[in-house]
């Protein structure tokens, strides 16, 4: 199944180039695996290969040049996809056109200077949650919230996934018995992750009304 997940690095224009992961969002292993020396994230430091490429996608090389550029270099498996899936984005664009929150369990932004965040994503669907509601939007219909970090290991992780799960069954039950609408409800899904968040970790969320809020949320 893959533990799957995106990333995106910055481009000298300010923009991204969005690349996908198939293990990557494993204990959001690669916030340590990402590096100058090792942009994709290889087992070994000797990737100049993947450092030129990484560098000439910033600098504007295409997604549809890079199969070319590959072609019989000689170089060694990574676990972020030399080929990107898509460039010249905003994160924005990413967050609410590209991030699917259900099927990737994780992003990382890479600034040019190899600053790695890393977000877990969080899917607002109640389809699993609710009787009454059968389908919902995966791609970007979540949020984002980065982790506390302490010795290279995340920490809270799990806890927040297993809070938002129950509170997303609590809603579930909230819209079968008619005290929500599925607005209300995304409204106080948002409240609530946001409590839970706390002051200390970022929390995105996509909107329809702009791109993505930064939800300083009512915490009171």
């Amino acid at each position: 199944m893959g533990h799957r997940a995106l990333v995106a690095y910055e481009r000298t224009d300010g923009q991204y180039t969005l690349h996908y992961s198939h293990w990557g969002a494993a204990s959001l292993k690669l916030k340590q695996r990402i590096s100058a020396e090792s942009p994709f994230g290889g087992e070994d430091t000797d990737s100049r290969w993947a450092q030129q490429l990484l560098a000439e996608l910033a600098d504007g090389l295409g997604a549809d040049a890079v199969d070319g550029y590959l072609a019989g270099k000689d170089r060694s498996s990574t676990v972020v996809e030399p080929k990107p899936r898509a460039t010249r984005l905003t994160l924005e664009e990413i967050l609410a056109d590209h991030l699917d929150y259900l099927h990737h369990e994780a992003f990382f932004v890479v600034s040019s200077t190899f600053e790695v965040t890393a977000y877990r994503t969080l899917w607002f669907g109640l389809q699993y949650d609710s009787e009454t509601i059968e389908q919902a939007e995966t791609v970007g219909n979540g949020a984002l919230a980065t982790v506390r970090w302490h010795n290279c290991e995340p920490v809270g992780d799990g806890h927040l996934q297993g809070q938002f799960m129950a509170l997303k069954d609590v809603v579930g039950d909230m819209i079968d018995k008619d005290i929500f609408t599925p607005s209300t409800a995304r409204q106080y899904l948002k409240q609530k992750l946001g409590e839970r968040v706390g002051d200390q970790q970022e929390l995105l969320i996509p909107t329809r009304e702009s791109p993505f809020e930064e939800a300083s949320l009512n915490h009171s």
